[in-house]
């Protein structure tokens, strides 16, 4: 199996055709946007698992909320 560094590949597309350049974008989107999904999809079932097993529990909207937004003015 060949193996090509991130600049050869991007050397190579540049290129392609603006039309193949395109297609190339939206293949690669399309595939980030499903790898996304089933990464949602994989957390989603773990969570109920976790729920079920007695690890999480339900808590109120407004609580996951406040939680979240907390979540974000906080600093990294």
């Amino acid at each position: 199996m060949s193996t090509f560094t991130f600049d050869q590949v991007v050397d190579t597309v540049m290129q392609f055709p603006a039309e193949q350049q395109e297609m190339l974008v939206d293949l690669i989107r399309g595939w980030r946007i499903e790898n996304r999904r089933r990464e949602i999809a994989r957390q989603a079932h773990e969570a109920l698992a976790a729920v079920r097993a007695g690890e999480l529990k339900p808590q109120p909207i407004e609580a996951i909320i406040s939680e979240l937004r907390q979540s974000l003015e906080e600093p990294e």
